[in-house]
């Protein structure tokens, strides 16, 4: 499909429309489906309680539990709530609705199989605190799942306990700085390129190191020769994601790692894209001694669906005796257990202490190996490799139109990369990017990464049809075309969004959070 239905609806921004737009609102607002809601202190009252009680007699236990002032909340019955929130959840954009192209995050559909594991007893009621001897199934399930991660990475261990990438990488730092002092040195740089995630040279500087940056090459990967340059015995390590934020494959990895490893520093890997080489390319053999894995992205649950993510980091040989606590163990009679205290614990008299409270995120672990088990080892591959697929079609089949600053570095991995260098004076990607809200999808992810001026970074994943990716490409061709064009209307949008554009950097400075009578 490389057109829409001619008889479906399409945004035009003619003088009917524009007419429309500019026609004094409706006594309640609504246009439609596009229903204007109020917020809940608009509501319901103040002094109304939404449910009707009977008169409690009083009592001594009674009076203890009034409370001293009202609740300052308004009072709604229970279908003035249930519409309330079902309204507000129809302003938003799901996965569950269409494509959600946002670069680097990797927003797959999330199979309902997976749902399901995640909701059965034992998982999804367990508890932290519970005898290790009741929740035997639930660290078979951490143990395996560790077990997978460690054979698709050809790594020699994994700490299950950080919750998402940025807490993996602080996790792989830690490793790291405890693997030096317990070597007695005191190395204080990490060396970070350009096209890593911006996260990366946060958590070196939260973790105690100097950050200094690589350059990108002029096709958009490290700049080996740089990086080398400045390789000594003050580097503790270099932080690469690969594939980068560029969509590219870093090829020259194993040469990074063999110098990098030669002065003797660390190799951490940023793992967020490994949606793109999972089942195919083993980061261990490429040298890496540490790296995130963002179970939220890669192994199903985008971004939070239920909870909070999971960020698992699979460690070297060289770092594996520094992992974090707790971890699972075999025990005896067949049963497994948890090795959590450091002191006198044979199994771990190195490990640098603990990410967290508990053990991880129990929803995020069955889901993963849920998605693992029914894909299987083949299925992985074909996963990943319908990503890039999925990538390198949309990035084929827009360049025409938008600039796409490594069209000519050769394929890309999972995510195709444009900026906004052709377009007319005054346009930028932000205007496409509302223009897209327009045509019914959320917009890629915008200005990231830095090395691309005006960047628009789109993510299609595996799990989107030719048909879905056409409809799709059809849509940013003519927003690239109205803004190489420079059409007026795309200054201005959204148009049939529930909200007109807003001064988003009013918003993030002076930000109106809290509802006051008065200033309604």
């Amino acid at each position: 499909m490389t057109v829409l239905n001619p008889s479906g609806w399409r945004p035009e921004m003619g003088e009917r429309v524009a007419a429309a737009l500019d026609a004094p609102e409706t006594v309640t607002g609504n246009r439609a489906l596009h229903l204007e809601e109020p917020l809940l202190f608009e509501v319901g009252r103040m002094d109304h309680c939404g449910v009707d009680f009977d008169q409690v007699p009083g009592s001594p236990l009674a009076a203890l539990a009034l409370r001293a002032a009202p609740v300052d909340l308004p009072g709604l019955s229970e279908p003035e709530a249930v519409r309330h929130y079902t309204r507000l959840s129809r302003q938003n954009y799901a996965i569950d609705l269409g494509l959600f192209p946002l670069g680097s995050c990797t927003m797959k559909h999330n199979p309902r199989l997976d749902e399901k594991v995640a909701r059965m007893p034992g998982f999804a009621d367990v508890h932290p605190l519970q005898p290790v001897g009741t929740v035997q199934g639930a660290l078979k399930v951490i143990d395996q799942l560790a077990d997978w991660l460690v054979k698709l990475t050809g790594m020699a261990a994994v700490a299950m306990t950080p919750k998402a990438g940025a807490h993996g990488e602080l996790c792989g730092l830690l490793a790291i700085r405890a693997a030096l002092d317990a070597r007695g040195d005191k190395r204080d740089v990490i060396l970070v390129p350009e096209s890593a995630h911006g996260t990366n040279p946060a958590t070196a500087a939260f973790a105690g190191f100097k950050v200094e940056s690589i350059p990108a090459s002029e096709d958009g990967r490290v700049d080996t020769a740089a990086l080398i340059a400045k390789l000594g015995t003050h580097v503790a390590g270099v932080m690469i994601t690969n594939p980068n934020t560029c969509g590219l494959f870093e090829r020259d990895l194993k040469t990074i790692a063999d110098a990098v490893h030669g002065v003797g520093g660390y190799v951490y890997c940023d793992g967020a894209n490994f949606n793109a080489i999972v089942g195919r390319v083993r980061p261990g053999d490429l040298g890496v001694d540490a790296m995130h894995i963002n179970l939220h992205k890669t192994f199903s649950t985008p971004h939070g669906g239920g909870g909070p993510g999971a960020g698992p980091v699979v460690l070297s040989e060289a770092l594996a005796p520094f992992a974090p606590l707790p971890f699972v163990v075999a025990g005896g009679n067949g049963m497994l257990r948890l090795v959590e205290e450091a002191e006198g614990a044979a199994d771990a008299p190195q490990a640098f202490g603990r990410m967290c409270a508990f053990h991880g995120q129990m929803g995020m672990f069955s889901r993963a190996l849920a998605y693992i088990l029914s894909h299987g080892a083949d299925g992985l591959a074909q996963a990943s490799g319908d990503a890039v697929l999925n990538a390198n079609y949309v990035l084929r089949r827009l360049e025409h139109v938008l600039h796409a600053p490594f069209g000519a570095a050769g394929p890309c991995m999972h995510e195709a990369l444009f900026s906004d260098d052709n377009f007319a004076e005054g346009f930028a990607t932000l205007d496409l990017a509302k223009g897209l809200i327009d045509e019914g999808y959320h917009p890629m992810t915008v200005y990231f990464p830095l090395v691309v001026h005006g960047a628009m970074l789109v993510e299609p994943t595996e799990t989107e049809s030719k048909a879905g990716l056409d409809q799709f490409i059809t849509a940013m061709e003519s927003l690239g075309a109205r803004a190489k064009a420079g059409d007026p209307a795309l200054k201005t949008a959204p148009h049939f969004a529930p909200r007109r554009r807003v001064d988003e950097t009013r918003a993030a400075r002076k930000p109106r959070l809290v509802w006051s009578a008065q200033g309604a």
